[in-house]
This record gives C-alpha cells, structure tokens and sequence, in this order.
C-alpha cells in the first residue's frame, strides 16, 4: 500500500499539498519568508527613544509646554468638582434609601 502512495517522479514529489498552493494564492519560499523576518528584527532594532537618560530631560521639556490654570481657574474646578460630587452622592443615597424602603415593604410585614 505504501508503494502506491509514493511519487513516481520527481514532478510529482514536488506538487504543492496545501489548499493556497494548489490554487496558486502563495508564492512564497521559505527562503523569502526568513528574510522578510530578517529584516523586520533589523528595522525593530533601531532605537526610538533616547534611553533612560534622556528620560527626565523630556519630561522638563514637556511639563514647560503645558498651559497651567490660573488659581481662579483652579477654584472654579474645585468647586464644579465639589457641586458634582455632592451631586452623585445625593443620587446615590437616594436609589439606596429607596431600594431599602422598596425590599423591607417586600418582605417585612
């Protein structure tokens, strides 16, 4: 039974076996395929940033970009912040008080 499995020459030894191959969708050899590797770790191995070094450099240089708020800025937020805090912790208390009023009518008798 082996016997008839086996190609009887070398064309047929060489017949692609997987479903892209037989309708031609890859052409890619092996060899191609490494070297695509190849260069995909040698463009991954250049360096983007400047290292740890150069780390506490470009923070200073970024905190000088922000545009820090005025201190009126400053307490207008604290006081938005505040108001919707209070806000939600009404809302809050208010869903809970009446959930508990809702299950002790349901079952406290």
């Amino acid at each position: 039974m082996s016997e008839d499995r086996q190609p009887e020459n070398a064309a047929a030894a060489a017949r692609p076996a997987g479903k892209r191959q037989l309708t031609g969708a890859s052409t890619t050899s092996a060899a191609q395929l490494e070297a695509k590797k190849q260069v995909a770790r040698n463009a991954g191995e250049e360096k983007v940033g400047g290292g740890v070094a150069a780390f506490l450099p470009e923070v200073g240089s970024e905190l000088k970009k922000v545009i820090w708020p005025t201190a009126k800025q400053m307490v207008t937020y604290t006081i938005v912040v505040f108001i919707f805090l209070i806000l939600l912790t009404a809302l809050v208390s208010g869903v809970d008080f009446l959930a508990g009023l809702g299950v002790e009518k349901i079952f406290v008798q």
